[in-house]
């Protein structure tokens, strides 16, 4: 074998080696290339799968966890919901309205490759700042293709994030969850099983675009200066309207019982669902290479069999349910042709044709190509410098940062509406939505799929990272960024079901970067067995580099909630004139910094935006977060507050000016007496919520507070024309009007894409 090219391929010498073994001879020219699309990283998880393993993944209710299309989580009266996450990092650098556009469709075949019908999606983005021209360019590209494919595919994007950080400028993070809604007895696997059992080929046909995109895009970083259009034609290219009939028959197959398994065509193309499918159902599965419909001609085996393009959907169908599958693909104006067989064999063969004496341009044991592929335990290094890092808290660098003027600045430099983003996208398809982008989590009616009939009962979703937090610490910042999750479904009442990952780090093969991850990957285990909750699939996206430099780690998850009981909407971050506001949960720093206590400062937006990246996170306290959870859960469910939301990224003071901004109401706010003014406002300490009470509610909120043995603090009240923050003396903390609160805060985007600039 040539190692050329091999290596060409992404393939090590040893796996090399170790394919010719499993073969017994060298491996063809497509017997390699099928290797080294199943064998990348994104297809294999080869670097991930040994930490991965420490996750819980179980529980009563979990129907599917781990390895399938997506999670699947059964929510009684018969129905199940399907969850899933996916990151379409490089190719959405690389060709920002497609890459984000496939990676809408793609995760939308994860979904209703379950027997599922979408209904909903969320857009976790991260760029680089503002002010750099190339990331203007790739955010507006990235919120176009997921806009412009989800309302064309006619599913509704309910929330998501949008983060710009210089971590950032030279590789985004496009990530992309969806939401399925199926009846628990509809739901379908991707089993290919049954000797003579037919592989049919549903939806598009076969194009060059997308070859090699998980071997050539998920396993690389770019060149600093971003200009690597080498790459360009790696990039799949979607069709939201194809996806649309594909999904409307496909439910209709799994609803007739007509298919035995399904799998979406996503990365590796044809191989993946080939090689997966017989895997899973222990079987072997004869594939016709003249049979595949193509877009282009002279297309090679190697082409057609490494092609990710997209809207693509294998079913496996029994003989005598063939006619009638035809039947449905027609009505739906999808083509179906059947590309294979299922075979005993334990084998994939690709063939020429399905005539007898074709030609065999590959055989391999079906097996192989997924669960032979390597297994590494990288070397893994904690920073030299971490020490002197936690030891350096950004508590010891407040001299002259907490002027009146200094305070008031950073914290307007905070304010960004993103509603320039999610405005381009139609949240009410299908007018179940309750609340939508901008809340702490989203919040959808549960009705039921055949009827449409209401069940009374509400399903939230939220996602959420925080890569400072994992920057200072990975273990526990992500063990931070699950406890928010939970905080955020409890801002709508919600009890957490189950939880999904995207894990975006960088280079692999730098062991300060395997540190990073194993320790994240722990402080998720971790904090999902506190809490009780499940993690029920996820997704790997590594090599997130730029040149050398690899981006801060950004575990991102998408946390999936049920409200019982829906009968009003959730309260949201709401003020209103008169009324009181509470903080509820720890409060570290408002009696001052204990001795050996950390700041809350280390980690947060405040810090970083000064330069300030050392020091230890504040603890996270599993019990007390469920305590504090569960008694805001019961508040916002039984209404018993005007405005409710939980104290994260900006901290205290970020919550408030948000919160201003958004009402047009004037705030009052005194300062604790014995309290460091810059930790108290913007330190992001967890398991804090601030309410906003109705003065005749009061007193029932501090009896729930008291009998839940949770801290509270009466912080100020909603009254006048601007954001005062006061010192017990009287004297000013911050003192800024409510119009220019409101203003910085909802012109910070608009001015960046209109004209290339944004207020700091």
């Amino acid at each position: 074998m040539d190692p050329e090219v091999h290596r060409a391929l992404g393939l090590t010498d040893d796996e090399a080696a170790k394919i010719e073994a499993i073969l017994g001879r060298s491996p063809s020219d497509l017997e390699l290339a099928m290797y080294s699309v199943m064998w990348s990283e994104h297809c294999s998880y080869k670097s991930s799968r040994l930490h991965l393993r420490r996750l819980p993944t179980e529980a009563p209710h979990v129907l599917v966890g781990p390895g399938e299309g997506a999670g699947v989580v059964d929510v009684g009266d018969g129905l199940a919901l399907a969850l899933r996450i996916e990151s379409h990092n490089h190719p959405s650098f690389i060709e920002p309205y497609q890459g984000a556009a496939t990676g809408a469709g793609g995760i939308l075949r994860d979904i209703f490759s379950m027997g599922a019908r979408p209904i909903a999606l969320m857009d976790p983005l991260r760029f680089g700042p503002l002010d750099d021209a190339r990331s203007r360019w790739v955010a507006e590209g990235v919120v176009s293709g997921i806009s412009g494919y989800g309302n064309s595919v006619g599913v509704p994007t309910i929330g998501g994030e949008a983060v710009f950080d210089a971590t950032y400028v030279g590789n985004p993070l496009v990530n992309v969850l969806a939401l399925g809604l199926l009846k628990a007895e509809n739901l379908v696997l991707g089993r290919a099983t049954g000797v003579g059992n037919l592989a049919v080929l549903l939806g598009s046909t076969t194009g060059r675009d997308g070859i090699g995109g998980v071997s050539v895009l998920a396993s690389s970083s770019f060149d600093t200066d971003g200009a690597d259009d080498t790459k360009r034609p790696s990039v799949q290219v979607g069709d939201p309207f194809e996806e649309k009939r594909l999904i409307e028959a496909c439910l209709e197959l799994y609803e007739r019982d007509l298919v035995v398994g399904v799998q979406d065509l996503g990365g590796a193309g044809i191989t993946c669902a080939t090689s997966e499918t017989a895997a899973k159902g222990n079987s072997g599965m004869d594939v016709y290479v003249s049979e595949i419909p193509l877009r282009e001609s002279g297309m090679s085996a190697v082409e057609v069999m490494t092609s990710e393009s997209q809207e693509r959907m294998l079913a496996i169908v029994a003989p005598e349910s063939l006619d009638d599958v035809l039947e449905v693909a027609q009505r739906w104006e999808i083509r179906a042709s059947v590309i294979g067989t299922v075979t005993g064999s334990g084998r994939l063969r690709v063939l020429e044709s399905p005539a007898v004496g074709a030609a065999v341009l590959g055989d391999m044991p079906a097996k192989s190509l997924e669960e032979d592929a390597p297994l590494y335990d990288r070397p893994r290094r904690e920073p030299g410098d971490l020490a002197t890092r936690r030891a350096d808290d950004p508590v010891a660098h407040l001299d002259g940062l907490d002027t009146p003027d200094r305070l008031a600045a950073d914290l307007l430099g905070m304010l960004c509406d993103t509603r320039w983003i999610s405005s381009q996208y139609d949240h009410q398809l299908f007018l179940n939505t309750v609340t939508g982008p901008g809340s702490d989590a989203a919040v959808l009616r549960l009705r039921h799929p055949d009827t449409g009939a209401e069940t009374g009962r509400g399903v939230a979703l939220t996602t959420d990272g925080n890569h400072r937090w994992c920057a200072v610490d990975p273990r526990s910042g992500t063990a931070a960024v699950v406890a928010e999750s939970l905080a955020n479904l409890a801002c709508v009442g919600a009890r957490p079901l189950a939880l999904v990952n995207c894990l975006n780090f960088g280079n692999p093969e730098n062991p300060e970067v395997m540190w990073q991850f194993s320790e994240s990957v722990d402080g998720m285990g971790d904090a999902c067995r506190a809490f009780g909750v499940p993690v029920i699939g996820g997704n790997v996206s590594f090599y997130n580099a730029s040149g050398d430099a690899d981006i801060d780690p950004s575990p991102v998850v998408g946390t999936l909630g049920m409200i019982d009981t829906l009968v009003r909407r959730p309260p949201g971050l709401t003020l209103a004139d008169d009324a009181r506001l509470v903080l509820l949960g720890p409060d570290p720093a408002g009696d001052g910094l204990t001795p050996g206590i950390p700041s809350g400062l280390a980690g947060s937006r405040w810090a970083f935006d000064h330069g300030l990246r050392g020091g230890s996170l504040a603890p996270l306290d599993a019990e007390a977060h469920a305590a504090v959870c569960d008694l805001v859960r019961g508040i916002a469910d039984d209404g018993l507050a005007i405005g409710v939301a939980d104290v994260s990224e900006g901290g205290l003071a970020g919550l408030l000016g948000e919160a201003v901004a958004r009402s047009g109401s004037g705030i009052e706010v005194a300062v604790p007496a014995g309290a460091d003014v810059v930790p108290w406002l913007f330190g992001e300490s967890p398991s804090r919520f601030v309410l906003c009470v109705s003065a005749e509610q009061l007193k029932v909120v501090h009896r729930r507070h008291l009998d839940a043995g949770v801290p509270a603090r009466f912080l100020g009240s909603v009254t006048g024309e601007r954001l005062a923050v006061t010192a017990v003396d009287g004297g000013c903390v911050i003192d800024l009007g409510v119009d220019e609160v409101r203003s910085r805060w909802r012109d910070r985007l608009a001015d960046a894409f209109a004209n290339g600039t944004a207020q700091s």
